[in-house]
């Protein structure tokens, strides 16, 4: 397996996954599939700032993560939210595993504290994954989204990843670390 940072070639490949997931889970509350213009957009958009990881065999993308603003309001500049899908194909392989090990550790790297994961429940393998990585539940809102003719709730969870420095470090953009310390984070895990 490889692992490498995403570009917005990878946009077409990264949205074949994601469309398995908008059309037949409640994973995304997304209804439509976007656009491959819109979903570059996206791609472009958070990889300016955050961390977007892709998982490839054979040169192809069997998985993706990524980190994204958590709230617009400055005093949130330190947390982030977390997101990952697979190829159906490649599930419990430990994909998600390894995506994730990586990208909390860029995370790190970037000063941020917090980490929080949004489920969609029922979804006790989304559940046991992320306490399996540390994370503690601490809300669920009820009735929160509505897809495929029945309202769902969903749980938050998080995370905290480094000790709180008062005042905090400023975040640093992922294009301000160095190629070679995320090279060593994807080497340590493949």
């Amino acid at each position: 397996m490889e692992l490498r940072l995403a570009n917005l070639n990878d946009a077409r490949e990264i949205l074949n996954i994601y469309k398995y997931y908008i059309e037949n889970t409640a994973i995304t509350f997304e209804y439509k599939i976007p656009s491959l213009e819109e979903f570059e957009n996206r791609v472009k958009t958070i990889s300016k700032d955050y961390p977007y990881i892709v998982a490839l065999i054979d040169n192809k993308i069997i998985g993706y993560a990524y980190a994204s603003k958590y709230k617009e309001r400055d005093a949130y500049n330190w947390d982030v939210e977390l997101s990952i899908y697979a190829n159906e194909s490649y599930h419990n392989k430990n994909i998600a595993s390894t995506l994730y090990s990586c990208i909390l550790d860029i995370l790190k790297l970037q000063g941020f504290y917090n980490v929080y994961a949004c489920i969609t429940v029922p979804n006790i393998k989304s559940e046991k994954f992320h306490k399996k990585h540390g994370f503690n539940l601490v809300g669920c809102f009820s009735h929160a989204g509505f897809k495929f003719n029945k309202w769902w709730d969903i749980i938050w969870m998080e995370k905290n990843i480094i000790d709180f420095n008062i005042p905090p470090k400023p975040i640093k953009h992922i294009n301000l670390i160095k190629n070679s310390e995320i090279q060593n984070i994807f080497n340590m895990y493949v």
